[in-house]
């Protein structure tokens, strides 16, 4: 079986940077992407431990050229892309939607909506000449419901199903999958200084370990998910049930 090549934007980090790590013990060639290259190399450099087939691209996901600069150091450096894990995101300081400032509001949507948007764009066409491949977006439990003082970064994130959808019903015919995450709350960097107590987390009262999303994905991403397309997997812990 040939070696998947997988690519993870947001990989310097968080949830990326702990699937990177898992992947890199299941035998993927990994492309790394970041807007941060030195958290982007120390991802790079943790996974090689494992996964020589590994190589990091800087770039801002909002960017097109950009993005298509990742697209092609894929496929200079392996020849195809297998998956996709369209993960790169921010969140914005906590605001009631009034007083919610334009540049923030656009910021967060650039990244997060458009960035998934490009990712899908350029990579789509790449596994529709193939005929195969997989994608998994990073939405988010407030991608499924309301979240308070998080009006843009929800709104973003009901986007992003939107596009996961969309892609599902347009490509599934071409022999790709796509699908979305959508963690609750998670031990992360980018999630510090957002503090809830244990009754906001959900029925399990906690927040989930990065390496508890990375699970799912790599599950999403491997033959044993292959008639999951379309799908929207919360990994809340109960938070939206």
């Amino acid at each position: 079986m040939e070696q998947q090549v997988v690519i993870i934007t947001g990989a310097g980090s968080g949830i990326g940077r702990e699937t990177a790590k898992l992947l890199a013990t299941k035998d993927k060639a990994l492309v790394l992407v970041d807007f941060d290259e030195r958290s982007g190399q120390d991802t790079l450099n943790a996974v090689k431990e494992h996964q020589q087939q590994a190589i990091f691209v800087q770039a801002d996901v909002s960017k097109s050229q950009d993005v298509k600069k990742y697209v092609d150091a894929a496929k200079e450096a392996f020849g195809r892309i297998d998956a996709f894990i369209n993960n790169a995101g921010i969140l914005s300081p906590p605001s009631l939607l009034g007083d919610l400032d334009e540049e923030t509001f656009d910021r967060v949507i650039s990244v997060n909506l458009k960035g998934a948007f490009l990712g899908l764009k350029y990579v789509l066409k790449e596994m529709e000449q193939r005929q195969s491949g997989v994608i998994v977006n990073t939405a988010s439990a407030a991608g499924i419901q309301g979240q308070p003082h998080m009006g843009g970064y929800s709104a973003s994130k009901h986007g992003v199903i939107g596009l996961t959808k969309t892609a599902a019903i347009e490509y599934g015919p071409s022999g790709v999958r796509v699908n979305a995450i959508c963690p609750g709350g998670v031990i992360t960097n980018m999630t510090k200084g957002f503090e809830s107590s244990p009754e906001e987390n959900g029925p399990l009262r906690r927040l989930a370990n990065p390496t508890e999303i990375a699970n799912v994905i790599a599950f999403l991403i491997s033959e044993e998910s292959s008639y999951v397309n379309g799908a929207v997997v919360t990994i809340d812990g109960g938070l939206t049930s």
